[in-house]
């Protein structure tokens, strides 16, 4: 029950999307490829995680689900792209946060501005955006949410 009301909640993020543009002759045939709508990661304090990603981060609120066990807030950088998905689950169930080996990648037209506002938010810097000579020179930056989970800082494309 608890998959479905979760793939209930990934459905209705899909219909907060822009919508398709028409189909024509020539495209109404062709499948549609496949994308990543959103990632969805645990938290501890839902509105806490919320203000950290929208202050820090930048990114705006979309919607939000209240389901029988769990509450969820949909986030998304205002040009788009992938959505993220903090949950907060409020059945008392216990859940391992910020330590399943994952990192939230995301790309700033200044890394270094971003972690200074992710260190201002109670973000702690694992490493300052700066070029590294193992990556051809290209600048990375590591950092941590309020749950300890990786955010990795590049520069846009």
């Amino acid at each position: 029950m608890k998959i479905f009301a979760a793939a209930l909640g990934l459905a209705a993020l899909a219909a907060c999307t822009t919508a398709p543009a028409p189909e024509t002759e020539a495209t109404s045939s062709t499948p549609r490829a496949a994308s990543l709508s959103a990632i969805g990661i645990g938290v501890s304090d839902l509105q806490a995680s919320n203000t950290f990603y929208t202050e820090a981060l930048g990114m705006e609120y979309v919607t939000e689900f209240k389901l029988s066990y769990m509450d969820e807030i949909v986030l998304r950088f205002p040009a788009g792209g992938s959505a993220i998905v903090l949950m907060e689950w409020t059945d008392g169930s216990e859940r391992t946060l910020g330590s399943n080996g994952m990192k939230i990648v995301v790309r700033s037209p200044d890394p270094a501005a971003m972690a200074d506002r992710i260190r201002a938010a109670g973000g702690e810097i694992i490493r300052y955006p700066e070029p590294v000579p193992e990556v051809g020179g290209a600048i990375v930056g590591f950092a941590k949410d309020p749950d300890g989970y990786l955010l990795e800082l590049l520069p846009n494309l």
